[in-house]
């Protein structure tokens, strides 16, 4: 929806785009334009009585009390505190506090104050000290002093609760703040008005608490309390924040309509419009704040430039650009980097250098960031490098010339050149001279001559490895040690890393060996990538040797590659190999986790054998481990399988006495077992006892149960569970109702199925050919033939004919014969046979033949 279709010149958001009606429950009509007067600003928070509100006594006596607090170590039992006791008012702790510098010595005060004989907190004296360390951030304090102002039973009036609310939201303790809002209440220490509510949005929206937000606004309808400029800022932040465009706009239409939209507002919208990539709706809405005479602070368009660059709208960002410069704001480094580097990404290379020329015009000095950017930005052919590189080498001056060929080679690198910056540097060690490249006849210059050092290499390194090219990199590694420069520890872990994703283990090898004679210990980082190798090799050997080795230097071997090996096994059938390595891996001293053991666990499994499985499950249960609801699951599904689902529900029993809440997979491999072992009762009795433990049977339970009811002839049961599922909001998919339909067929209840396959067909579920075999056989047994011709020419329609050669194909065959033989139908069928859509059985029965092997 572009922007002009929502923004008039007069109006940024027509009638017509509201996306909440007036009657809206969420956006209730308003009885008076403003809560608050046009000319009375909304306060910010409750007001604080300061020293104005004090008598010249009182001052004194605060004065004093400050004095004696600030000079000694606070002590309960000073003497001069104690004398000045009698003295105490509200007032006087609230100016105390509020000009004490050091949390800690406000917060030893308050409490100290709250614990004299006869003297209680007001909700000032609260609210100033939740003030003080809401600055000092001290969240936990913040936390307790909220519970304790509920706990003293403090009333308070609305702006007040206002105020410590924002105290709370202002760090973060957005549901300290709800839950004190709804404390207050339900006690009545407070009855919260606007403002109130209104500081509670705020805290919210901060967090992108989107529910809670609408929930309070309906409680702010509710009551009767009308909304202003102050409900709805927070409400537009938190859907804008979101991303929730529709809504978002919504809101901003309510408040235009009402006259509540300012600087703060549109900028909530327009940032939004940015993160959105709505650019043009972002440009077009700013220029509608201009000719309403607002516009955008400086940090707002500095947010703006930065997500017009990200989503590569230079031309944009390059209009704000000019409205800084005309406005006076100041443009900095930075805001020229960003500038210049988005237009060199985007090439508008010319574009680029003129901000370059703006910059030194301006006397602001181009970092070696800008500098590297606009180097990278041009080809080698080009004679614009070759001027820029001299600006760039008159700049530079004195400073020593290999920083600016480093910077050169990371931009080089950074920009996707990683050819040109391998050359470059191969041309400055003398291996590949190339005197027609530019960047080589300034870095090869006779009379200022480019040391290299290991920075120089580590780009370029590192750019080849990122771009898959190890072998390169690798060769410029040996290069750089042959140069003289010292590879470091990060040199050998990346190129080590990069060869073991590779699988190429004995180089990796080689690298290990070369590191530790240049003195160079390997991390636990080097040996992982190492054992990780050893892992995807499926090598045990070798890994439990590397793990020996990482003991002697303290290093772990790192879970995920232990459970990686133990897998790889498994599913190569090698689920004894996996337990030794496990063994292996013990006895040295490293125990892997309760996955790795699972993996083992459902390798044994998958090999046959369970009893195995359940061995070492016991096993790892005597050494200690918890295994999680995963691993019970794996042996409960197991055994289930193998029509063991008594010992399956004693693990059940077995991990609910643990503490662990089986999931529904846990209770469906349960249901599964038991109806698949004929014990339908015990199935529905287990169904039961999900529910009791609060767990939602999900389509698979269902359709389980229905096809266990139909199995053992309850198609009555069958159909009342289905509906039971309708009722509990569990929408049945296709598979369930195939269960159903091909259950209801085998209980020759053929009316009950065709009515829940028409219900399936409504649903544009697609029947599969078994369940068009299941209704024809149903309704041959009915001899309800003109139901089974029906079912053949619909089969005939979608395309679900089986081939003569399909193991169904002979009730199909059956059925053409039925048809042929009454006269009802004979006619029709006949014509199908005709227009060649069905078989002519006839000619099948010699075909059949003669595919039959022979005995």
């Amino acid at each position: 929806m572009a922007l002009s279709r929502i923004i008039k010149s007069n109006q940024i958001l027509s009638k017509s785009t509201k996306l909440i009606p007036p009657n809206s429950s969420l956006l209730h009509s308003c009885k008076s334009p403003l809560f608050f007067p046009s000319n009375q600003r909304r306060p910010i928070c409750a007001k604080h009585r300061n020293d104005n509100f004090l008598s010249s006594d009182q001052i004194n006596i605060s004065n004093a009390f400050i004095s004696i607090l600030i000079k000694h170590p606070f002590s309960p039992n000073n003497p001069e505190l104690n004398n000045l006791v009698p003295l105490l008012t509200h007032k006087i702790v609230e100016s105390v506090l509020n000009n004490l510098k050091n949390w800690r010595l406000a917060q030893q005060f308050f409490t100290w104050v709250s614990s004299l004989p006869g003297y209680k907190h007001n909700i000032y004296t609260y609210n100033a000290m939740a003030s003080i360390l809401s600055r000092a951030r001290q969240n936990a304090q913040l936390k307790a002093l909220a519970l304790d102002v509920v706990d003293s039973n403090c009333s308070m009036n609305p702006g007040a609760l206002g105020f410590f609310i924002r105290c709370l939201g202002s760090v973060g303790l957005v549901d300290e703040a709800n839950n004190l809002f709804d404390q207050v209440k339900r006690i009545g220490l407070c009855v919260p008005n606007s403002y109130s509510y209104n500081c509670l949005l705020e805290a919210l929206s901060k967090s992108n608490l989107i529910d809670l937000v609408e929930t309070r606004l309906k409680e702010m309808r509710n009551l009767g309390l009308e909304f202003d400029k102050y409900t709805l800022t927070p409400v537009l932040q938190v859907y804008c924040i979101a991303g929730q465009f529709d809504k978002a706009l919504s809101v901003f239409n309510e408040m235009l309509e009402r006259g509540w939209v300012d600087e703060h507002v549109l900028s909530i919208l327009v940032v939004a419009f940015s993160k959105w990539g709505e650019v043009d709706k972002a440009i077009e809405l700013i220029d509608r704040m201009e000719e309403r005479g607002m516009r955008l602070n400086e940090k707002t368009f500095y947010v703006l430039i930065h997500g017009f660059v990200r989503e590569s709208r230079t031309d944009k960002a390059l209009c704000l650009f000019d409205k800084i410069r005309k406005l006076g704001f100041c443009r900095s480094v930075s805001l020229f980097d960003v500038m210049i580097g988005g237009l060199c990404k985007n090439n508008e290379r010319e574009k680029a250098l003129s901000l370059y020329s703006e910059m030194k015009e301006l006397g602001i000095d181009p970092d070696f960031g800008i500098l590297t950017k606009l180097i990278s930005s041009f080809s080698e052919e080009e004679e614009e490098m070759d001027r820029l590189l001299q600006q760039c080498w008159e700049y530079v001056g004195s400073q020593p010339k290999n920083l600016l060929f480093n910077s050169v080679l990371e931009g080089l690198v950074r920009n996707g050149s990683i050819d040109t910056a391998c050359n470059l540097i191969q041309s400055v060690m003398g291996n590949n001279r190339n005197g027609g490249s530019v960047l080589v006849k300034y870095f090869l210059n006779e009379k200022e001559v480019v040391t290299l050092n290991t920075n120089s290499f580590t780009s370029v390194i590192n750019g080849l490895l990122g771009a898959g090219k190890v072998d390169m990199a690798l060769s410029l590694f040996r290069e750089m040690v042959q140069f003289g420069c010292n590879p470091t520890l990060s040199h050998y872990n990346d190129l080590i890393d990069a060869l073991c994703k590779l699988n190429r283990l004995e180089e990796s090898y080689e690298l290990l060996r070369q590191m530790k004679e240049m003195g160079l210990e390997p991390t636990h980082f080097t040996h992982n990538c190492i054992f990780g190798c050893l892992c995807q090799l499926e090598d045990v050997e070798g890994a439990v040797e590397l793990v020996r080795k990482m003991r002697f230097y303290g290093h772990e071997p790192w879970i995920k590659y232990s459970t990686l090996l133990v897998k790889n096994l498994c599913k190569h059938e090698k689920a004894v190999e996996a337990c030794k390595f496990l063994t292996d891996m013990a006895q040295e001293g490293f125990l892997p986790d309760i996955i790795t053991y699972s993996a083992a666990v459902n390798g044994l499994i998958k090999i046959k054998s369970v009893d195995k499985g359940l061995e070492l499950f016991q096993e790892i249960c005597a050494r200690g481990y918890c295994p999680d609801v995963i691993s019970y699951n794996i042996l409960i599904k197991a055994l289930c399988k193998a029509k063991r689902v008594a010992e399956a529900e004693g693990l059940l029993n077995d991990m609910m006495l643990k503490g662990l809440v089986p999931s529904e997979v846990t209770y469906n491999y349960l249901i599964d077992g038991w109806c698949k072992n004929g014990e339908i009762d015990r199935a529905m009795l287990c169904l039961s006892k999900m529910f009791g433990k609060e767990r939602e049977a999900n389509v698979i339970t269902y359709a389980t149960l229905v096809d266990g009811l139909c199995n053992f002839g309850r198609p009555d049961d069958a159909l009342k569970l289905w509906d039971e599922m309708g009722r509990k909001g569990c929408i049945p998919n296709r598979i369930a109702y195939h269960t159903l339909v091909n259950g209801l067929c085998k209980c020759g209840r053929s009316s009950a199925a065709l009515v829940h396959f028409n219900e399936m067909k409504e649903k544009e579920m697609r029947p599969d050919s078994y369940i068009y075999i299941a209704l024809i056989s149903a309704f041959l047994s009915d001899t309800n033939l003109p139901c089974v011709l029906d079912m053949l020419k619909e089969m005939v329609d979608v395309g679900n004919l089986p081939d003569p050669l399909d193991k169904n194909f002979p009730i199909i065959r059956g059925a053409i014969c039925k048809l042929l033989e009454d006269a009802r139908t004979s006619f029709s069928i006949k014509h199908l046979i005709a227009e060649g859509k069905i078989p002519d059985v006839s000619l099948l029965e010699g075909a059949e033949g003669r595919h039959k092997p022979s005995i």
